[in-house]
């Protein structure tokens, strides 16, 4: 039953959301690598929803026991177990993927972490490969909503080095690594899917 593991409301909310998109952007693709994979609940929803994707999520050392506890559940062929990654890591101790997808977690990172994932995903990233990173951004330096704002100052207090990312500075931080934004998708509860392109 899912009392048993780890359970995001967010990340319930919003998969289906997230699954209009993927439906469009994630055809003719084999592979997905996860970045901060959390209670797992996307990995197994995605992988049952694309059987023929092989979905690899990872997550921080602290999060891996908690995250495959779902996985492990589910038993689904193309889902393996997650795996340990840090974007701090000089090193990602993986291979290249058709699409690299990522929810919730860039306000949460530093913003050096921030610069240090953007800087390794083209190395990961296979030729017409895309990225997709979901939450919550700032537009010209301007909260979208009065609740992105408050979230903003509980993100701070609880670590001043997070908070709710300038889209503006995340696409520079794409293009820098060599990706081209393909969309920007406006999502339920004041967030957004961004998608970028590897180009050949």
């Amino acid at each position: 039953m899912i009392e048993e593991f780890p359970y995001s409301q967010a990340s319930e909310n919003n998969k289906q959301a997230i699954l209009d998109v993927f439906e469009q952007k994630l055809q003719g693709k084999s592979s997905v690598l996860e970045i901060g994979g959390g209670t797992g609940q996307h990995a197994v929803f995605f992988g049952e929803k694309f059987p023929n994707i092989s979905w690899q999520s990872t997550d921080i050392a602290d999060n891996i026991t908690t995250l495959n506890l779902r996985i492990n559940n589910a038993d689904l062929k193309n889902v393996p177990l997650a795996f340990t990654l840090n974007a701090d890591d000089p090193h990602w101790n993986t291979g290249k993927y058709d699409a690299i997808f990522t929810a919730n977690t860039l306000h949460i990172m530093s913003s050096k972490s921030v610069e240090k994932l953007f800087a390794k995903l083209n190395e990961h990233l296979n030729v017409n490969g895309i990225v997709l990173a979901y939450g919550p951004f700032k537009y010209a330096g301007e909260f979208t909503t009065d609740s992105n704002a408050s979230f903003d100052l509980w993100l701070k207090e609880r670590n001043s080095n997070s908070g709710v990312r300038d889209f503006e500075k995340v696409d520079e931080l794409a293009k820098n690594a060599g990706l081209n934004l393909l969309e920007d998708n406006s999502m339920p509860a004041c967030n957004q899917l961004l998608v970028w392109t590897k180009p050949k």
